[in-house]
């Protein structure tokens, strides 16, 4: 993956919900340009969400959802809305299509229902204007319907211009780095070869992170981990941070001189798409755990297993080597978050690197919502290697939390 690629995560999601039928394949369509969804009268043609990456202009990067009709029946059908539903937890547009022969139904006001329950920015395109009588046009749909047609293509411009402005500014964003360096700064980068990532890349976390980092304007340099204390050594200037992978914490904590900043990916993640205080805070839940307590290991992504892979074998050994008990533990990833916590003593999340911001917020909120503690890869590994303190010096106000 080139370094100008925009990643799936950082792109805007626009999610299109609605009844069987009501045009949300033909809608996507439109907007494109592209006959990327499949269009057909059968109800139900759309089974599962599906994600379609690309430029959107005036918007630029973003990500399309198709989702199945929400008035589905039957037990599959049950299964599919279920699906269509989860679409919202990372949905930053949200867009109702209705079909404008019928009208809105009970239905729709219940998926309006959610958009607003989500805080979601959001539109009603009610399609199929092609169809409609004069007095079904003339109807008033509210200040934030608008008529369209998939077919003639009327409004279709109007609707992507309004998506535009609906979509999260940059003003304001929170950076992954850059805030925390200035330019010309050195950031030192600290990647063991991940046998996980495919032969010749780094894996997305260390890609976005050398971004952030020259965005800055300032420089990156890369190292493995046995290459750190040479390289700190050579250097003229002292970096102004460096950042390493969990895995390797222990050996690049004891090579990194105490008066300079310490952290890793993961935590960088933490703060950038979830809730930096609240994982720091869930970690102290490992101090409790006995033998049986259930512990979800929980990741974004759904990479190929190997033998001795962080998620399901390795951080599974860390705390049983750590609490001195045996958890019972127990593994989701991709789109797979349960609903219900309550079974669990203790969540520990991958960095989401491959889920978007609204994403990860809700998993984190969901565990805080049902009181379960919730924490990240990289703050229970500087919890167990005895360096949460120093690995969270950067951020002050979580430093304190510490103090307390």
């Amino acid at each position: 993956m080139s370094l100008n690629a925009t990643p799936a995560a950082e792109r805007v999601h626009i999610g299109l919900f609605g009844r069987r039928n009501a045009g949300k394949s033909s809608v996507i369509n439109a907007i494109t340009g592209q006959s990327l969804a499949i269009v057909s009268e059968i109800k139900g043609t759309t089974t599962d969400p599906v994600f379609k990456n690309m430029e959107l202009l005036p918007l630029g990067p973003v990500t399309l959802i198709d989702t199945p009709g929400l008035d589905d029946e039957g037990e599959l059908g049950a299964l599919r809305m279920k699906k269509g539903w989860q679409v919202l937890n990372k949905t930053d547009i949200a867009i109702l299509v209705v079909d404008g022969t019928l009208g809105l139904s009970e239905e729709d006001r219940l998926i309006l229902g959610r958009f607003q329950e989500k805080q979601l920015p959001w539109i009603v395109v009610i399609n199929k204007a092609d169809l409609m009588t004069a007095n079904q046009r003339s109807q008033d749909f509210g200040p934030q319907a608008m008529l369209v047609s998939a077919v003639t293509g009327e409004n279709v411009h109007e609707l992507k211009e309004r998506i535009a402005r609906l979509a999260p500014t940059e003003e304001g964003k929170l950076r992954l780095v850059a805030d925390l360096i200035d330019p010309s700064d050195f950031v030192v980068l600290v990647v063991p070869i991940d046998k996980a990532a495919p032969k010749g890349r780094l894996i997305l976390p260390q890609q976005q992170a050398i971004r952030d980092i020259l965005e800055a304007d300032a420089a990156a340099i890369v190292v493995k981990e046995y290459e750190l204390r040479e390289t700190l050594a050579d250097l003229r200037k002292k970096p102004r941070l460096v950042i390493t992978d969990s895995q390797v914490f222990s050996k690049v904590s004891a090579d990194t001189p105490e008066d300079i900043w310490l952290t890793s990916f993961s935590i960088l993640f933490a703060r950038y798409k979830g809730d930096l205080a609240e994982t720091v805070r869930g970690v102290t839940a490992l101090e409790t755990l006995q033998t049986g307590d259930a512990v979800l290991i929980s990741e974004g992504c759904t990479h190929h297993r190997q033998c001795d892979d962080i998620g399901t074998v390795k951080i599974p050994r860390w705390i049983t080597q750590y609490t001195g008990c045996r958890p019972e533990f127990h593994f989701t990833s991709g789109g797979e978050f349960p609903e219900d916590l309550s079974p669990y003593k203790l969540i520990v999340h991958c960095g989401g690197c491959t889920l978007n911001a609204r994403e990860m917020r809700y998993r984190v909120r969901c565990a805080v919502d049902q009181g379960i503690p919730i924490t990240n890869y990289g703050i229970l590994m500087a919890q167990i290697n005895g360096i949460l303190k120093r690995c969270v010096q950067p951020f002050p106000e979580i430093a304190a939390l510490l103090e307390k």
